[in-house]
């Protein structure tokens, strides 16, 4: 299958510059690499390009598709307030574990979008993923973080279905998080957060309906 591109989103910020660059760059190559695609080597150099004459925070997102080409757009981005609380619900529809697919990022989103349109805006500010057994996988946009009180945030495992977020792998490197298999009543026994590159780590409220 190679009617989908890869996608990698990343933050822009005046002097700090690309938020987690290498990360997302390692992301993107092992991707590739993984799915037969050519390897991305100018896509720093594309990143560079649109940021260039920058002065204020943007969301930038690339693609990059089996024939090798890259496209790049930015758009202003706000960060969220510290104080931020997201309200989460759980989707009915379920990922699969055995789809390789969803260990990268693509825009091959049908199965987001339909957990994300389970609920209207104002319901839900993010939806959670279970797998077909159950466990906890990830948001439509987002890594999974249950704080337990261990000191370490637990994140669930590739194998349950889901994307390796660059910021899950960087808290992993960093020793802040650790892989561990997560039931929907897990939730209930710490402080939930869910985070991407983009946004950072955010508190959740998990609302069950």
């Amino acid at each position: 299958m190679t009617n989908f591109s890869l996608i990698e989103t990343l933050r822009w910020q005046p002097g700090e510059g690309f938020v987690r660059l290498r990360l997302h760059l390692a992301r993107l190559s092992r991707s590739a690499r993984r799915l037969g695609f050519p390897q991305p080597a100018g896509a720093a150099a594309k990143l560079d390009e649109v940021v260039a004459g920058a002065t204020a925070p943007l969301r930038v997102r690339l693609t990059f598709d089996a024939q090798g080409r890259i496209e790049v757009t930015s758009a202003p981005f706000v960060p969220q307030a510290p104080q931020t609380v997201w309200t989460v619900r759980v989707a009915k529809t379920r990922l699969h574990s055995a789809d390789r697919l969803l260990r990268v990022k693509t825009t091959r989103r049908a199965v987001y979008e339909a957990a994300r349109a389970e609920y209207a805006p104002d319901e839900a500010d993010e939806v959670i993923l279970l797998n077909e057994r159950g466990e906890v996988c990830e948001g439509t946009i987002t890594s999974i973080f249950l704080d337990d009180g261990s000191g370490i945030l637990r994140t669930p495992p590739i194998s349950s279905g889901l994307l390796a977020g660059v910021l899950r792998t960087e808290l992993i490197c960093q020793r802040k998080a650790c892989v561990g298999r997560l039931a929907l009543a897990d939730l209930d026994t710490g402080t939930l957060y869910l985070g991407n590159s983009l946004r950072g780590l955010i508190r959740a409220n998990l609302i069950r309906s």
